[in-house]
């Protein structure tokens, strides 16, 4: 369980084909406090650490996890939010986020703004997720709110400290995202769904 509240950056170094598995091999500050088992966001998807030597780390991505999510485009060199999992007890400074990324989506604009920047993103609807407005979204693990809705697109500002300290600052037009929708929200539409 995450909460969208992204600790760091990481660093991909090596990226190596297993069958229907991608090794992902990355550098961080972090890299001291892991621990092999232990569960880390890595662009808003949940993966276990295989592996550490040195300042490196590895998790792996299964094929799941490769369809679903822009992972399977990662290069060596790009730069990855993290975050490790919530601690029992503290404060939920995000939303719940679980690390099962629901789908991608493409940054379709961005515009400055006063300070800040909005961003609007596109995916595809014929899946039955959605937005709401005021409502959460998880766009590569990053916590945020919806700020403007349609039915397949949405648009969330952000905020110079996010800018600077996670992925939003290379993101150019085209650029594929994951998308956790809100997990509250998911139950409810399925549940609305089975009424129907």
């Amino acid at each position: 369980m995450f909460t969208g509240i992204i600790e760091t950056l990481g660093k991909v170094e090596k990226l190596e084909k297993e069958g229907g598995n991608l090794h992902i091999t990355l550098s961080s500050n972090i890299t001291s406090e892991l621990k092999i088992d232990q569960s880390v966001s890595h662009n808003g998807v949940c993966l276990t650490v295989v592996a550490i030597k040195d300042d490196l780390y590895t998790v792996t991505a299964i094929e799941e996890t490769l369809i679903k999510s822009n992972i399977g485009d990662l290069k060596t060199g790009d730069v990855v939010n993290l975050e490790r999992a919530m601690v029992l007890g503290a404060r939920l400074d995000g939303h719940i986020v679980q690390g099962h990324v629901d789908q991608t989506a493409q940054c379709i604009s961005m515009e400055q703004k006063d300070g800040s920047w909005v961003f609007r993103f596109q995916y595809d609807s014929s899946l039955n997720n959605v937005t709401i407005e005021k409502g959460s979204i998880t766009v590569d693990g990053v916590s945020l709110t919806v700020v403007d809705s349609k039915k397949d697109s949405f648009s969330v500002a952000i905020i110079p400290y996010t800018f600077e300290h996670t992925r939003f600052n290379t993101y150019i037009m085209g650029t594929s995202v994951n998308l956790e929708f809100d997990v509250v929200g998911k139950y409810v539409a399925r549940l609305m769904g089975l009424r129907q």
